[in-house]
C-alpha cells in the first residue's frame, strides 16, 4: 500500500494510530508500529519525565518508526520539545494550537512534523507553516474538536482542494470501509483514535474501555465549546454540563464545573459517573477489545474487502 504516507513515515501501511491522551502510552504506539502502522506517544497527559520514559521504552519495543503527539496547549510544551529533541523521536504531531509555534525548530533538528487541523482555513495556515502533513479531523471524532462542527465526509475534498501536501483524515474511521471512502474523498491515509482506545494495549482503564464497547448511537455529543470542543459520553458528570447550560452558564462557571484531573478520572481511573469520557461517534460501532496489531489487520483486510466489492460492481 505504497503512498505519499506510507514514504513519509517509512511505513507499511497509511494508517496512524492517534495520540490520544490517557490511552496511547508506549504499549499501543509500539503496537501499531510492529504491525506496519505508525504509532503515536500522546504526550498531552505526561509530565516531561514521564514523556522521556514512555519514549524510552517505545525504541525498546519496536525498531520501527513511531511519533508523539503534542497538544500545544498543555503546560511544559518547551520541556516537551526538548525532550523529543533529544531522544530522537523523527516524527511529531501538533495539534489544538499554531503551526507557526513549533514547526520550523522541530524541522531544524530533522523531525518530521504534522499538524492536526478542524477547517480549510487552518490547513491552509499549516501548509504556509510549512508542515509535512495535515491531519483533517471531522466532527465525528473524540477529543479535541473544532467548533464548526464539519464532518469528515465534507472536511476531508474541502481540505484536498486547498493544499497539496499529504492529508491524513480522521474522525469516524474505525473499520476499513471508512478508510477507503477518506482515501476516494482525497485523503492519503487515516487516523484512527477510539477504535485503538478500546485494544488491548492502550492504557485507558478497563472501565472505559467497556464502557466504550457499549456504546451506542447517540451516547455521545460534542460539548465544551466555550473552552475547548470535546466529544463525551453522556454519563454524569455530561449531565451537569448540561444542567450549567440550561442555566445559561458562562465560561468561568463551565470551567470551575470541568476543574482539574476530569480526563484522567475517567478514562485512565475509571471513574464512569464523575470523568471526563472522550471518545468518537464510532464507538457506537466498537463491540470488542482486541489486540492492537488484531484492529490494524481488520483494518486492512476490510479496505481491500470494501475496494474488491466495488471493483466488482
Amino acid at each position: 500500500m505504497a503512498n505519499r504516507i506510507t514514504s513519509l513515515f517509512n511505513i507499511q501501511y497509511p494508517v496512524i494510530q492517534a495520540g490520544m491522551i490517557w490511552c496511547s502510552g508506549w504499549e499501543l504506539a509500539s503496537a501499531v508500529s510492529n504491525a506496519g502502522g505508525l504509532g503515536l506517544i500522546g504526550s498531552g497527559s505526561m509530565y516531561p519525565d514521564v514523556l522521556r520514559e514512555q519514549i524510552k521504552k517505545c525504541k525498546a519495543a519496536t525498531n520501527k518508526p513511531f511519533g508523539v503527539n503534542v497538544p500545544l496547549l498543555y503546560p511544559d510544551i518547551d520541556k516537551h520539545i526538548q525532550i523529543i529533541i533529544e531522544e530522537g523521536v523523527k516524527i511529531v504531531f501538533t495539534s489544538a494550537g499554531s503551526p507557526k509555534t513549533w514547526t520550523a525548530h522541530l524541522k531544524q533538528h530533522g523531525i518530521t512534523v504534522v499538524h492536526v487541523v478542524s477547517s480549510r482555513k487552518f490547513a491552509i495556515k499549516c501548509q504556509e507553516a510549512g508542515v509535512d502533513a495535515i491531519v483533517a479531523e471531522g466532527f465525528e471524532a473524540g477529543g479535541h474538536n473544532g467548533r464548526e462542527e464539519t464532518t469528515t465526509l465534507c472536511l476531508i475534498p474541502a481540505v484536498r482542494d486547498v493544499v497539496t501536501i499529504p492529508v491524513i483524515a480522521a474522525g469516524g474511521i474505525g473499520d476499513g470501509r471508512a478508510m477507503l471512502a477518506c482515501m476516494a474523498l482525497g485523503a492519503d491515509g487515516v487516523q484512527v483514535g477510539s477504535r485503538f482506545a478500546a485494544s488491548i494495549e492502550s492504557s485507558a482503564h478497563i472501565n472505559f474501555k467497556q464502557e466504550i464497547i457499549q456504546s451506542d448511537e447517540g451516547s455521545t455529543t460534542l460539548t465544551l465549546k466555550e473552552i475547548t470542543p470535546v466529544r463525551l459520553i453522556k454519563n454524569k458528570f455530561y449531565q451537569e454540563v448540561e444542567a450549567a447550560y440550561q442555566r445559561c452558564a458562562g465560561p468561568d462557571e463551565l470551567k470551575n464545573i470541568l476543574g482539574r484531573g476530569r480526563a484522567k478520572k475517567g478514562m485512565f481511573e475509571g471513574d464512569l459517573a464523575e470523568g471526563e469520557l472522550e471518545i468518537g461517534q464510532v464507538s457506537a460501532t466498537i463491540r470488542d477489545i482486541l489486540p492492537a496489531a488484531t484492529i490494524l489487520q481488520e483494518i486492512i483486510s476490510g479496505f481491500e474487502a470494501a475496494k474488491l466489492r466495488l471493483l466488482a460492481d
